[in-house]
């Protein structure tokens, strides 16, 4: 009679046991992820690869990631998401290893989620800093050239971040028998070109001469890649660079490159090239260039 006594006590205890078990406010393990349709909650933290919940007010979330926001770095600006704010709230239960992900926003095992490691895993109008994983938003000011601090897409002109221009001019209008655009700053990946400048249009100043007879038009063009070592240290093994003519036309742009015309960045970063077009008689030009998977880009030049 009293081991069924015991027995019965046991049992009742068990029971007690799960049933605080189950009544914790503890965050739930996060369920990784790549996009919003990976997660249930359709949020996806996708620096950190993490789902996260959503949420209107702090009530919707639990005791560890009470802090209901719209997420700092995301593409979703509108939608409250539930995140840690201290490592203290992680283990306010029987824990006492979790920190607050400095990426993720949430309750995590220590060095579990290293964050971004490039602009792309930002959202968009974000940038992505390299040494702590954390998105943020683009700057607006800047100083130097290229992309210095700005928004893939966009780049630095005197203080400024702007974007660079769309492409207007006939090389890349289908209706008119020029390339269709494809380039998308948001989901594009290409290098950016974002300057060409005229420097001379004549006799070449270079020997032996570029053109065959008439006169050689000489273009500065910088470009700059979203990542570093994209730009070959030699101008015979860089692909990707095209020549559009105002019918639409394709050439390759790095036969119109002399290797002493092509200057990486020591990071391959960014690059210079001095490109060679034969006009003709014409005084004129309309130039149309891109790199795969970057904008294209017009410019019209005079002699």
């Amino acid at each position: 009679m009293q081991l069924r006594k015991m027995m019965v006590m046991l049992a009742a205890l068990s029971s007690m046991s799960l049933a605080l078990t189950a009544c914790g406010d503890d965050a739930k393990a996060a369920e990784t992820c790549t996009s919003d349709t990976d997660c249930s909650s359709n949020f996806c933290n996708t620096a950190a690869g993490v789902c996260m919940d959503t949420c209107e007010s702090g009530s919707d979330c639990p005791d560890s990631e009470k802090n209901c926001a719209v997420l700092a770095g995301s593409s979703n600006t509108t939608q409250k998401v539930c995140q840690c704010q201290t490592n203290q709230l992680c283990n306010s239960d029987d824990s006492t290893s979790l920190v607050c992900g400095t990426v993720s926003k949430r309750c995590e095992e220590p060095g579990s989620n290293t964050g971004c490691t490039k602009d792309a895993d930002c959202g968009s109008g974000n940038t992505c800093n390299t040494s702590t994983g954390v998105c943020s938003p683009a700057a607006t000011t800047c100083s130097g050239e290229g992309q210095a601090t700005c928004a893939y897409g966009s780049y630095c002109s005197g203080t400024t971040c702007t974007a660079v221009p769309a492409p207007t001019c006939e090389n890349f209008d289908p209706a008119k028998g020029g390339k269709t655009p494809v380039w998308n700053a948001s989901s594009s990946t290409g290098p950016i070109i974002y300057s060409i400048k005229k420097l001379t249009w004549g006799a070449d100043v270079v020997s032996p001469a570029f053109c065959a007879s008439g006169d050689t038009l000489r273009a500065e063009v910088k470009a700059y890649a979203k990542n570093t070592g994209t730009f070959p240290a030699q101008k015979s093994n860089l692909q990707g660079l095209f020549y559009v003519t105002v019918n639409g036309n394709q050439q390759d742009g790095a036969g119109l490159i002399r290797p002493s015309g092509y200057t990486p960045s020591a990071d391959g970063k960014s690059a210079t090239m001095i490109m060679n077009f034969c006009p003709g008689a014409i005084s004129t030009i309309s130039l149309g260039l891109y790199f795969t998977g970057g904008n294209e880009i017009c410019s019209q030049l005079s002699k």
